[in-house]
């Protein structure tokens, strides 16, 4: 039901830190991080074509030290992206592959007994390592899928009473089929909210699509692709993102976006705190992106959506107008008051 790679995935231990080297790392600086998430970028788009958007988008997330969920139908590219991903950065990886019948500790390990030593020994599932890629995740029953939600929110697991430490970076990176497909279960709501962002991939431009088929008619990229960074460096960025600057003018502008959403009469249910939190954060990743050591409220209002529409729940009038929460943010963000530049 997974897959890893024996020579990149060390087996962790108990009550071991797989994370605390990498915590030590230095933050980079915003010109590194520029430098290095440009080779990425590039990586990635000789593997995915026509979707610069989208591997920015994943970078983002990467940086900001969130998960990232991919929603749309089948055959577009959405476990390409996360293995693209996972190939480009030199670090541990497993791949599990959501089915009905996988269990929970399938993900999260076991305690087995050992009748040699006549104690019991942790055996560490596929979540222990730094790029999970979840396959088809809604296709697992939900009490699989609840296995993740301490591990995506806390970077640790628990089993039998013994807190186990993931490495750093961590993150998920889960693809799954819109909910209208057979044999597909929704995502409960605890576990959207864990997701930083969620991206559809969309179909290729017809230009594209012929690149595609030039490309990955006889050999796929992804074969020849060779890692252009490692996890310690990954590490490195991310400390680095978070010490990009944001002014209190831009954190209120955050808090009112989410209270709008929760005022809404559009909306069922609003945002979260912790959707207040990945929208600073994400907003930090980009401005880092764009070269820069502060947020602007355009790094705000590009991320919105990705961000938070997924957590929204709208009302019934608003699906009997067929609106969806993209299409109510939109109007929000039109209507919350921008911060103006300081003179």
């Amino acid at each position: 039901m997974f897959e890893d790679d024996d020579r990149r995935t060390p087996t962790p231990r108990a009550h071991v830190d797989p994370g605390r080297q990498a915590r030590a790392t230095p933050p980079r600086s915003i010109d590194e991080v520029l430098e290095i998430t440009t080779q990425l970028a590039t990586a990635m788009n000789s593997v995915i074509e026509g979707k610069a958007a989208v591997v920015r988008l994943a970078l983002t997330v990467l940086l900001a030290e969130g998960h990232l969920l991919i929603e749309d139908v089948p055959g577009v590219g959405k476990t390409l992206l996360a293995k693209t991903m996972a190939r480009a950065i030199d670090c541990t990886v497993r791949r599990v592959q959501f089915t009905p019948d996988l269990l929970p500790s399938d993900i999260t390990g076991v305690s087995v007994f050992n009748q040699d030593l006549r104690s019991f020994e942790f055996r560490p599932g596929a979540i222990f390592a730094n790029v999970v890629v979840g396959d088809e995740i809604n296709r697992a029953s939900p009490k699989t899928q609840s296995a993740l939600l301490e591990c995506m929110e806390e970077s640790q697991v628990t089993v039998d009473g013994t807190t186990y430490r993931l490495p750093r970076p961590f993150i998920v990176m889960a693809t799954q089929n819109p909910i209208e497909m057979e044999g597909t279960y929704p995502l409960p709501e605890a576990q959207r909210d864990r997701f930083m962002v969620r991206l559809s991939m969309g179909y290729p431009d017809p230009r594209a699509e012929l690149q595609l088929l030039t490309s990955h008619g006889q050999r796929s990229p992804l074969d020849t692709l060779r890692p252009v960074t490692d996890a310690a460096t990954v590490a490195g960025l991310i400390e680095g993102v978070r010490t990009v600057y944001a002014s209190p003018a831009i954190c209120q502008y955050v808090v009112d976006l989410v209270t709008a959403t929760r005022e809404s009469a559009a909306l069922r249910l609003g945002a979260s705190p912790r959707a207040a939190l990945h929208l600073l954060r994400a907003s930090r990743s980009n401005a880092a992106l764009s070269g820069r050591d502060h947020v602007l409220p355009d790094d705000v209002q590009q991320l919105a959506i990705p961000v938070l529409a997924h957590r929204l729940h709208p009302s019934g009038q608003t699906q009997m107008a067929r609106r969806s929460t993209s299409d109510v943010l939109t109007d929000l963000l039109h209507r919350v008051r921008v911060p103006a530049p300081r003179m």
